[in-house]
C-alpha cells in the first residue's frame, strides 16, 4: 500500500477503507516486503525496481484508472448495470438454449475453488479427479455421436467447426482446395470457417446437398439439427462425398442425439457441436465447452486434448492427459492448430448434467423438448382462422419455423412477444421459429400458442414424438456405471468430493507455473457470473435488452485500454491462442489494405511459446526462427540480419515481453523501431503481462498489437485448463481490422471483417471477474501487485540459486516476474531429472512449476503477487529439502542409492505408505512427511508415477469398467 492508501482511524476515508482488497490479494503487506527486499539486499521498493525493469521501458505516470474501490462497492456498481440487462424468456435457438444447470453442481463446481483453482492436468498424479471428470466428458461425446474417441473439448462450436475443416485437408485423400459447407449451418459457424479458411487458401462453397454431390472437395460439413430447425437424414449425402474421398464433419446438437440417430451411424469422420444444453448457462455467448468426437485413425491429428487411460507404478488404473506430443505448443510450426486453453470447467460441468441426470433424465428432457415443439407445431397446424399460418419443417427437433404469410403479422407476432418478455428469432420477412428448451414450462406454451393463433392452448396430455422412427436412435447412451449410479444429491455430493480430494488446487497450496500466472481468483470476482443477469442471456438477444451488459464490456475495454496504452480492444477472442490468430488477423489485413499481400514473414525467437509459430503458419504466414543470445535476449544482430533479408516480405515480430526466459529486454524499444523500419508490425504476447501492469505499457514501447490473457494476469481462474480469454489491444491503424460478427454486429468494428469466435464477445460471462479485480484494486492497487510479482520471483530466485542454478537474469542479476532454475546440471551429475523433481514435490504438498519450458531440462517458476512469504519459504524449503535428498542419493548414505531414493519413487500413495511390504532403503515417514509443515497439511496423490508410454501405445480414452478402480 502506498502511504496515502494506508488505512487510518482518525478519518471517515480511514474507516471506510476502500482499497481493503488490495491487503486481501496481495500476499504480504508492507512489513512482509521489506523482509523480502532485505533478504535479496533492498531496502526500499523504488531501489528493487529500478534494478530490475529497465529505464526505456518504464512508464513513469499513473495509469488514467480511479483508486481502490471496496468489495460491497465494487458489486454494487457491477449490480447497476446488471440491472440494465433484461432477462427474457428465450426461444432463439440457434446454438443457444436456456438451461438448468443442476444446484449441487453449480454449488459444488462451479462455484467451488476446489475445481476453478486447478492448473491443466500435465501433473496427473495430483489431477485424477478432474481427469475422471474428464473422461467422463468423453464418454457421453462418444456415446452420443456414435464415434471411437472423443476429446476433452475445444473452444466452441463453431471454431470447432474450423478445426474440423483443418482436420479434413490433413485427413483427405482429395488434392482439391475446396471446403463444402451446408447451407443450412448456424451463421456464426459459417462465419468462423470464411475466416480460417482464407489464409489457408481454402475456397469454402456453401450450398445444398446436390451441390454437396456434385463437387469435388477436401471437406465437407453438415448441419444436424439445420438452423431452421429441419432434421434431415445425411446418410445418402455423407456416402455420396465420401465416394470422392470427402472427410465428412457433423455439427451436432448434443441434447438432439439423445434422441437421433447418431453422427457415426450416419458415415461421419467427425461430429461436433456445443455441450451448452448440457447445463450450462448461455452467458451471452460464453464459455462454453465444444466436443470434437472422431474415429481411431484420426486420433493424432485431431485438435485439442484427449484424456487416456493408462497405469501407475503399481500397475493401478491411472489417468493422464495422451498423445501429448502432437499439442500444438509441443509440435510449434508443425501443429494440427494453436488451440492451447480448452474448456475444461465446463466440459467437466457438462459431463456431470450427464452422471446427474443418468440415461433416463437426459431421455426425459429431450423428450419433453421435443415435445413441446411437437405439441405447439400442431397447434399452429390446426389453426382456423384469417391467418394464413403454417410449420415449415414436417421433421424437426426442438426449433418449428413457422411461415406467418405476411410481413406485418410476422412483425406484429414478433414484438408482441418482445413486449411481454419473449425473445423469438425471425428468419426473414414472414418466417418466425421458436426454439424450444428444457426450461419450457406449461404457462409458455399458453403464452406462445396465444402470440400466435390467438387463442392460448393448454399442453396435451399425451406428449407425443413426432419424428419419424427411421430419425430415431436405437441403441443405448450412457451405460457405464457412472452414469447410472450417482442420482441422489447425497451421491452426486459425495461423488463430486471424492474427485475433487484428488485434486490439488490453489485451495490447498501455491501452484508455482511459469508463463501460466496462477493467481488468486478471488470470491467477490466470482460472485457475478452466476447473477442471472449475466448467466442467463442469449448473445443474439436484442441489444436494448443487453445494454448492461455492453456497459460493463464497454468498461472493461476502457480499464484495458488504460492499462496497456492501446487504442482499441477486441473483446471477441475466448482464449490466448484465439487472441494470438486474432492479433495475427489483424496485421494481415492491414497489409493488405495498403496492397502488400505478400508480407508473409513471421519473426519469432527462439524462446517464444509453442502456440506463435503455430498461429502464424494457420495465417498463412513463413515461420523464420531468430536466435537468442546467452542470457535470453532476442539475439539483435541475427534479428537485424533477418529483417534486412526479409525486408521487403516482412509482416510481422511475434515477441513475449517480459521474455518467454523471464527477463525484461533492455532493447524493445529498438527491437520494435526495427521492425517497423522494414515495414512490418509487432505482435506482442502478453503471457507474461503480470509484470508490466502499471510498471511499463506494450503500445508505448511500441507494440502494435497484444493479446492479453484475462485467465492469468486479470484473475479469471483457470478452470482445470480453461475457460480463458484473450482479447486483443491495437493501435489505431490495426483497428479498422478488429473481428465482426456475422449475427450481431460488434459496436464500432468494421463491417468487413469476419468473426474468430463463435459469439461476439467471446465468453462474455467471465468478463465480470477481470471487471471485479481491476475495480477493486485501483490505480495504484495494479501497481502494487506488479511490484510484488517481481519482487517475489526474484526473492525465490535468490533463495534457490545456491541449489539449482538460476539460468538467465538481466543486466543486474534481476529476474522479472519469474525464474528458470536448471536441474540439467544435476540431472548430468546425478541422472535424476526435472521430471523425478516434479514429482518428488508432489509429496510435499506442491503442484510442480512449468517442467522443460522454454528449456528441456529447466523448471520454471512463477509465484505471482498473491502468495504470501509463509508459502514462498514452504515452497523453498521443499526444493532444497528435495536437492539434499538427491545429494544424499548420490554419497550413497544410509543405503539410499541414485536408483532408489524417495525422489525417483515419487509420489507416494497412502496405499503405498501402508502397504506390509516396505522395501526401500528410507522410512516410511521421510516417503510421506519430509518436512513437519507436510503431516498438518498432508494431500496424498492419489495414483503413483504414471506410465505415460504404456499409456500411449494402449490408447483408451473412453470410461474403463468399474473393475479398474478396485
Amino acid at each position: 500500500m502506498t502511504t496515502s492508501q494506508k488505512p487510518t482511524f482518525d478519518t471517515f476515508k480511514g474507516l471506510f477503507n476502500e482499497s481493503e482488497f488490495v491487503y486481501r490479494h496481495l500476499g504480504s503487506n508492507e512489513t512482509k516486503q521489506a523482509d523480502l527486499l532485505s533478504a535479496i539486499g533492498y531496502q526500499d521498493m523504488a531501489s528493487f525496481i529500478n534494478d530490475t525493469v529497465p529505464e526505456p521501458v518504464r512508464l513513469h505516470k499513473d495509469l488514467d484508472l480511479p483508486l481502490a474501490m471496496s468489495e460491497h462497492a465494487a458489486l454494487a456498481k457491477l449490480r447497476k448495470m446488471a440491472d440494465n440487462v433484461t432477462v427474457n424468456k428465450s426461444y432463439i435457438g440457434q446454438g443457444y438454449s436456456p438451461v438448468r444447470m443442476p444446484a449441487v453442481i453449480q454449488r459444488n463446481v462451479l462455484e467451488n475453488p476446489g475445481w476453478y483453482t486447478a492448473y491443466t492436468p500435465y501433473q496427473a498424479e495430483i489431477a485424477q479427479g478432474r481427469l475422471e471428470a474428464l473422461l467422463n466428458f468423453q464418454q457421453v461425446c462418444i456415446d452420443l455421436t456414435g464415434l471411437e474417441m472423443a476429446g476433452a473439448s475445444l473452444l466452441d462450436e463453431a471454431t470447432a467447426a474450423a478445426e474440423a475443416m483443418a482436420m479434413s485437408k490433413r485427413m483427405s485423400k482429395s488434392k482439391s482446395t475446396q471446403f463444402f459447407v451446408d447451407e443450412r449451418i448456424y451463421p456464426q459457424t459459417l462465419d468462423v470457417i470464411q475466416t480460417r479458411a482464407k489464409y489457408f487458401g481454402w475456397d469454402v462453397v456453401v450450398g445444398d446437398f446436390e451441390l454437396a454431390k456434385s463437387g469435388d472437395y477436401f471437406g465437407a460439413i453438415f448441419q444436424y439439427v439445420g438452423k431452421e430447425g429441419d432434421v434431415q437424414d445425411l446418410t445418402d449425402v455423407i456416402s455420396a462425398v465420401k465416394e470422392k474421398k470427402t472427410y465428412v464433419s457433423v455439427v451436432s446438437d448434443i441434447m438432439s442425439l439423445v434422441l437421433l440417430k447418431s453422427p457415426a451411424d450416419m458415415g461421419a469422420d467427425v461430429a461436433l457441436g456445443s455441450t451448452q444444453r448440457f447445463g450450462i448457462p448461455m452467458g451471452y455467448g460464453g464459455p462454453h465447452a465444444a466436443y470434437f468426437a472422431f474415429s481411431d485413425k484420426a486420433k493424432r491429428s485431431a485438435p485439442g486434448r484427449i484424456i487416456g487411460v493408462s497405469k501407475d507404478a503399481q500397475g493401478n488404473t491411472a489417468l493422464r492427459m495422451a498423445l501429448q506430443t502432437r499439442e500444438q505448443h509441443i509440435r510449434r510450426e508443425k501443429a494440427n492448430s494453436n488451440i492451447c486453453t480448452s474448456q475444461v470447467l465446463l466440459a467437466n460441468l457438462a459431463g456431470m448434467y450427464a452422471v446427474y441426470h443418468g440415461p433416463s433424465g437426459v431421455k426425459r428432457i429431450a423428450t419433453r423438448i421435443h415435445a413441446f415443439a411437437t405439441a405447439f407445431a400442431e397447434v399452429i397446424r390446426q389453426a382456423n382462422g384469417e391467418n394464413k399460418l403454417s410449420v415449415v419443417h414436417d421433421q424437426f427437433f426442438d426449433t418449428v419455423v413457422v411461415d406467418c404469410g405476411s410481413e406485418k403479422l410476422a412483425t406484429q407476432i414478433f414484438e408482441n412477444a418482445d413486449n411481454i418478455g419473449y425473445n423469438l428469432w425471425r428468419f426473414d420477412d414472414t418466417k418466425i421459429s421458436v426454439a424450444f428448451s428444457e426450461t419450457s414450462d406449461e404457462e409458455d406454451f399458453k403464452v406462445l400458442t396465444q402470440l400466435f393463433v390467438n387463442t392460448s392452448h393448454q399442453l396435451p396430455e399425451t406428449a407425443s414424438v413426432s419424428l419419424d422412427q427411421t430419425h430415431l436412435r436405437n441403441d443405448d447412451i450412457l451405460s457405464h456405471p457412472v452414469f447410472n449410479s450417482h442420482h441422489t444429491e447425497h451421491e452426486v455430493l459425495r461423488y463430486l468430493k471424492s474427485l475433487e480430494d484428488r485434486d490439488l488446487a490453489m485451495n490447498r497450496s501455491m501452484i508455482a507455473l511459469g508463463s501460466c500466472t496462477m493467481k488468486l481468483n478471488a470470491t467477490s470476482e466470482m460472485l457475478p457470473i452466476t447473477w442471472p443477469e449475466f448467466a442467463n442471456v442469449h448473445p443474439f438477444a436484442p441489444l436494448d435488452q443487453v445494454s448492461g451488459y455492453i456497459e460493463m464490456i464497454d468498461s472493461l475495454q476502457e480499464q484495458l485500454k488504460a492499462i496497456t496504452g492501446f487504442d482499441d480492444i477486441s473483446m471477441q477472442p475466448n482464449s490466448g491462442a484465439s487472441g494470438e490468430y486474432a492479433g495475427l488477423l489483424a496485421i494481415r489485413r492491414y497489409h493488405e489494405s495498403l496492397g502488400e499481400t505478400n508480407r508473409n514473414i513471421c519473426l519469432i525467437p527462439m524462446s517464444a511459446h509453442g502456440t506463435n509459430p503455430a498461429t502464424a503458419i494457420m495465417m498463412g504466414m513463413q515461420v523464420v526462427v531468430v536466435k537468442t543470445d546467452d542470457n535470453g535476449n532476442v539475439d539483435i544482430d541475427d534479428l537485424t540480419a533477418k529483417c534486412e533479408e526479409h525486408s521487403a516480405n516482412l509482416g510481422a515480430l511475434m515477441i513475449t515481453y517480459p521474455s518467454t526466459h523471464g527477463v525484461f529486454e533492455e532493447g524493445i524499444r529498438d527491437i520494435c523501431d526495427l521492425i517497423h523500419k522494414h515495414g512490418g508490425q509487432v505482435y506482442m504476447d502478453g503471457a507474461n503481462m503480470n509484470a508490466q501492469v502499471a510498471i511499463m505499457q506494450p503500445a508505448d514501447v511500441g507494440a502494435d498489437v497484444l493479446h492479453m490473457n484475462l485467465h492469468k494476469t486479470f484473475c479469471i481462474p483457470h478452470g482445470g485448463g480453461g475457460p480463458g480469454m484473450g482479447p486483443i489491444g491495437m493501435q489505431a491503424h490495426l483497428a479498422p481490422f478488429k473481428a465482426n460478427h456475422a449475427v450481431v454486429p460488434v459496436h464500432n468494428a468494421p463491417n468487413a471483417c469476419s468473426a474468430v469466435s463463435a459469439a461476439p464477445y467471446g465468453s462474455a460471462s467471465i468478463l465480470p471477474i477481470s471487471w471485479m479485480y481491476i475495480t477493486m484494486m485501483g490505480r495504484d492497487g495494479l501497481l502494487e501487485a506488479t511490484n510484488l510479482a517481481l519482487l517475489n520471483a526474484n526473492y525465490v530466485a535468490d533463495q534457490l540459486k545456491s541449489d539449482y542454478p538460476v539460468l538467465y537474469a538481466g543486466k543486474n542479476g534481476r529476474v522479472a516476474h519469474e525464474c528458470i532454475i536448471d536441474i540439467r546440471p544435476l540431472k548430468e551429475d546425478t541422472g535424476i531429472t526435472e521430471s523425478d523433481i516434479a514429482k518428488r514435490l508432489m509429496d510435499y504438498g506442491f503442484h510442480a512449476p512449468t517442467m522443460s519450458f522454454p528449456v528441456a531440462g529447466t523448471l520454471m517458476i512463477e509465484p505471482t503477487e498473491s502468495e504470501s512469504k509463509e508459502e514462498l519459504d514452504r515452497f523453498i524449503n521443499a526444493l532444497k529439502s528435495i536437492k539434499a535428498e538427491i545429494m544424499k542419493a548420490k554419497a550413497s548414505e544410509d543405503g539410499w542409492t541414485l536408483e532408489n531414493n524417495p525422489v525417483v519413487n515419487a509420489p507416494h500413495t497412502a496405499s503405498v505408505i501402508t502397504d506390509e511390504e516396505w522395501s526401500y532403503p528410507y522410512s516410511r515417514d521421510v516417503a510421506a512427511f519430509p518436512l513437519s509443515y507436510v503431516r498438518a497439511h498432508k494431500f496424498w496423490p492419489s495414483v503413483g508415477r504414471i506410465d505415460d508410454v504404456y499409456g500411449d501405445k494402449n490408447l483408451m480414452c473412453s470410461c474403463p469398467s468399474i473393475e479398474n478402480y478396485m
